[in-house]
């Protein structure tokens, strides 16, 4: 099994998030050995098989937690896995630490793997049409902000890409950071930016 290709940014990530250092060191150790490569998308650690996001990791006050995006398909036959926002998030399943916790490297490693096959066996839901460009403002206030990036990950597809457009849309950078200021709220609570004009 060939070691995935490790990210310097994740080491910038890992520095900042001391509570959780000891559990994303062994997430990053064996996600690299399972032959996943590193990358940082909205401003946390991921992990990428055929440039395919499989799974991330983050930390928040009371937990960290690790996402498979396709969880949805993983056995988990020990009982790990669990919905984000029943009845919301459909693919994506985490599996949370709580501090001191210790993470069963075996156990995680026969996740990555089974999460590697079925990546690889074409097992996904909704497929989008086209990969989701965040514009740096959001990205850079996700990375700062953990209840904002845990909210927009918690989004559908089409509202991450509603807020994606209408941040990125604008020519001028004073222009973008004022629709993410008019956004954010909107996001913290879940809601689509046009919700107020649907029935």
């Amino acid at each position: 099994m060939a070691v995935g290709k490790s990210d310097g940014r994740v080491d910038d990530y890992l520095a900042k998030h001391e509570q959780w250092r000891e559990q994303f060191l062994a997430f990053r150790e064996v996600l690299l050995a399972a032959g996943l490569s590193e990358d940082i998308k909205w401003g946390i650690p991921a992990y990428l098989c055929d440039g395919k996001n499989l799974i991330g990791f983050a930390g928040f006050k009371q937990h960290c937690a690790l996402w498979f995006h396709q969880g949805v398909f993983l056995k988990d036959a020990a009982g790990k896995l669990s919905n984000a926002q029943e009845g919301k998030t459909q693919a994506m399943r985490q599996w949370k630490f709580t501090p001191g916790e210790t993470v069963p490297r075996e156990l995680l490693l026969d996740y990555a793997l089974e999460a590697i096959e079925n990546h690889k066996a074409g097992k996904k839901v909704k497929p989008v049409s086209r990969q989701l460009q965040v514009p740096e403002e959001l990205e850079n206030a996700m990375s700062s902000d953990a209840k904002l990036r845990e909210a927009f990950i918690d989004l559908t597809p089409g509202r991450q890409k509603e807020y994606a457009e209408y941040i990125g849309g604008a020519k001028q950078e004073k222009t973008r950071l004022a629709r993410l200021e008019k956004a954010r709220p909107l996001i913290l609570a879940g809601g689509g930016l046009h919700d107020k004009y649907r029935s």
